[in-house]
């Protein structure tokens, strides 16, 4: 018979890389969690982890484990929400992670609409990019993301989450009438799926973009397209409802968003209420 309690060490260690993340994430001294994982060896009756450098890496046996674990704990989730669903009040915490333009544009609202109709449901909000949020979200840190995904850039759907389509964000060409080299620009930095985009938008346009500056804040981009020292790609979600502020070029394509939940959390009723406001808001 295995520990769910050390399965789950297991699953942390897998989503979050390191025994002292695991450690910190959970509130344990990183000793505890390595006689966890020691016991659930025994328990197995096999090499969970092996040593690479100063990290280790889950076996492929290890990894038959935390599949068997993810499958569990997503039934649980299930009677979680089963059982949150039997009663009359939607209550309880509702953590929703969302990068900055939806947090600006849409989660405002959604807020207000969630303690007009549900005043008993505590929400709790983070800001962090799409890529650390769902990180977070499989590590159990957050029940609700809001994620964005790029023309060309498909989003990842991994089987262990469920994303629903939210909206529908054009994407538009700032400060300049067409594409074209010689100008300096604002980008998201690299490595993320709006940078990927953005260079493969100017790289379709025959340049190489001249990238000055860099940050994943995008009022940060407009304000420096408003003042004259870059041009930008900039998504309608910035200027959340108000006029724009600098020429605006449409692109042929925008992003979508969606919010995404673990597979078997999205029953919950107070996801359903977390969706159905952010829904509200993008209408």
């Amino acid at each position: 018979m295995f520990d769910l309690h050390r399965l789950r060490l297991l699953r942390e260690l897998k989503h979050r890389g390191t025994l002292a993340a695991v450690a910190e994430a959970l509130s344990y001294a990183p000793s505890t969690v390595s006689q966890q994982l020691s016991q659930l060896e025994a328990e197995a009756g096999v090499p969970l982890l092996e040593p690479v450098g100063r990290r280790v890496r889950l076996t492929p046996q290890a990894e038959i484990l935390v599949a068997h674990t993810e499958a569990v704990l997503e039934r649980l989730e299930r009677a979680r929400a089963e059982i949150a669903g039997s009663l009359t009040e939607v209550a309880g915490t509702l953590r929703i992670a969302s990068f900055q333009t939806a947090a600006l544009a849409l989660v405002p609202a959604a807020l207000s609409r969630l303690r007009e109709l549900h005043p008993r449901l505590r929400v709790e909000v983070t800001q962090m990019e799409p890529e650390q949020a769902l990180s977070a979200l499989r590590a159990h840190d957050c029940d609700l993301v809001i994620v964005e995904e790029y023309p060309g850039i498909p989003l990842a759907h991994p089987a262990d989450l469920h994303a629903e389509e939210l909206l529908d964000d054009p994407l538009h060409l700032a400060g300049l009438e067409k594409l074209e080299a010689g100008h300096p620009w604002v980008m998201e930095p690299a490595g993320t799926s709006a940078r990927d985009w953005a260079t493969n938008v100017c790289r379709a346009a025959g340049f190489e973009p001249d990238v000055r500056f860099e940050t994943a804040d995008l009022l940060l981009h407009l304000r420096l397209v408003e003042q004259g020292h870059a041009v930008a790609l900039l998504p309608g979600l910035v200027f959340h409802g108000r006029p724009p502020t600098v020429p605006l070029h449409p692109l042929s394509e925008g992003r979508r968003l969606f919010t995404v939940t673990r597979r078997g959390r999205g029953t919950h009723p107070a996801v359903r209420a977390g969706r159905d406001a952010l829904k509200a808001a993008a209408a």
